[in-house]
């Protein structure tokens, strides 16, 4: 009986600590599950082709350098919120409710002429919903892969 409870205490922690490892983004104390985006094809393959994504869930894009950046919505099937962070996690840029985009010309969600290195895709709606500003910090949890 105490080896099956050592081992369950085991299981556990394992458990625990794994879930503490999953990448996560919080921004106004609201976490969200991620995926990282970290190499090219990642990068651009994106959200695309994805009928659904959970409201607690996004996509952290991640780049080697800061600059300007822009995107599009080809062949992404859900509207969504796409926020642009500089290299201190500190938000700049804003593109809300991005609308999905099956032909082209698709439209193109630019950060201006401002630098991001980080850029994180919600569903559209959550700024709003989080009454996020110019200025709001990003914190990452997990570790992602360095940036190719």
């Amino acid at each position: 009986m105490m080896k099956w409870m050592l081992a369950a205490a085991l299981c556990s922690a394992s458990l625990g600590a794994a879930a503490a490892d999953a990448p996560s983004v919080t921004l106004h104390g609201k976490t969200y599950s991620t995926e990282f985006a970290t190499d090219d094809a990642q990068r651009e393959h994106g959200l695309m082709d994805r009928a659904h994504m959970d409201a607690d869930h996004s996509m952290l894009f991640i780049f080697p350098s800061d600059a300007p950046r822009a995107f599009w919505m080809k062949n992404t099937l859900i509207p969504l919120d796409i926020l642009y962070f500089d290299q201190a996690r500190k938000l700049v840029a804003m593109q809300l409710n991005a609308q999905p985009c099956k032909a082209d010309p698709c439209a193109i969600y630019p950060s201006g002429n401002l630098p991001a290195r980080y850029v994180l895709e919600l569903n559209a709606g959550q700024a709003g919903q989080l009454g996020l500003k110019l200025g709001d910090e990003l914190t990452v949890s997990g570790s992602p892969p360095a940036a190719r």
